[in-house]
């Protein structure tokens, strides 16, 4: 088969603990990563010209820098054959926004070709490539919900309950760099033990995101009217959950018109992951 489709799922940091900042400049982390059913959709085809064509929404990034790109790139010198791939993204997900976008569609892409062009990888070493690509790639690459430490490369596996959500984008992009790099970041949470709780948790990004972006504040505030709600990640993104979708798209039919919204359930598995090997057995 010469043709894949396979969604990039958006993940949610149910809460995001900062427990040091390392001497290579990055953040020692603790994070639960979640899948939600709901994200971007990347095809992709084999041709002959054997090069690389990248179609639809891609925000006019130059292709050096596009996470597809990179990642096709990537495996370049595993390729088993003599093939090139043209890849149409159809994009969901919002751009600095927390969801995980670029690095669900760059675990994605690794997904697709490591099959399409017959390069054998396992999952570990996807992982590992993916790692370069972005700190997000690996547990998309992994595709279960997991407890992340380190930079969010060392994950274990958690299984929870499915829940509906309610994700809202107040249509403000947040700088993960100039988050990472503030002074005002608190860089000291104490690692969890192993009777954590998600009602012990938080999100260490939140109130700096609050003081540097309005926008996210007075998201987060509106969404307390339905329940407790938290940013993910470096945000923009925010989330309230619920028992059903009913409940959740009560609120998103109530979103003022000046932000975006979408409702979807959580899987512990990632539908790329469900897609993919269906894939395998026609």
């Amino acid at each position: 088969m010469t043709t894949l489709t396979l969604m990039a799922p958006a993940k949610l940091n149910l809460f995001l603990h900062i427990n040091a900042k390392r001497a290579d400049g990055y953040h020692e982390l603790e994070t639960l990563f979640t899948f939600l059913e709901f994200g971007d959709e990347l095809t992709f085809r084999l041709n002959e010209q054997d090069c690389i064509n990248i179609i639809g929404d891609t925000a006019d990034i130059p292709l050096e820098d596009n996470l597809i790109y990179k990642a096709i790139r990537a495996l370049q010198p595993y390729k088993q054959i003599q093939k090139g791939i043209s890849v149409t993204l159809t994009k969901n997900l919002p751009m600095g926004g927390g969801v995980g976008g670029g690095s669900s569609d760059a675990a994605t892409t690794l997904l697709a070709i490591n099959q399409l062009w017959q390069c054998n990888l396992s999952n570990q070493k996807l992982a590992q490539i993916g790692l370069k690509l972005g700190a997000d790639v690996p547990v998309f690459i992994n595709g279960k919900t997991a407890l992340a430490q380190g930079v969010g490369e060392n994950l274990m596996p958690v299984t929870l309950e499915k829940r509906w959500f309610c994700v809202v984008f107040p249509n403000v992009h947040v700088s993960t760099k100039k988050v990472f790099t503030h002074p005002d970041l608190p860089r000291d949470t104490k690692k969890l033990t192993t009777d954590w709780k998600l009602s012990n948790t938080r999100n260490d990004c939140e109130t700096l995101v609050k003081k540097l972006y309005p926008e996210v504040e007075k998201t987060l505030g509106w969404l307390l009217k339905y329940g407790p709600s938290r940013m993910t990640g470096t945000g923009a993104c925010c989330f309230v959950e619920f028992d059903s979708a009913a409940a959740a798209q009560r609120v998103l039919s109530s979103l003022p018109s000046c932000w975006q919204g979408f409702i979807a359930p959580s899987s512990n598995i990632s539908v790329a992951h469900m897609q993919l090997d269906n894939w395998l057995k026609m």
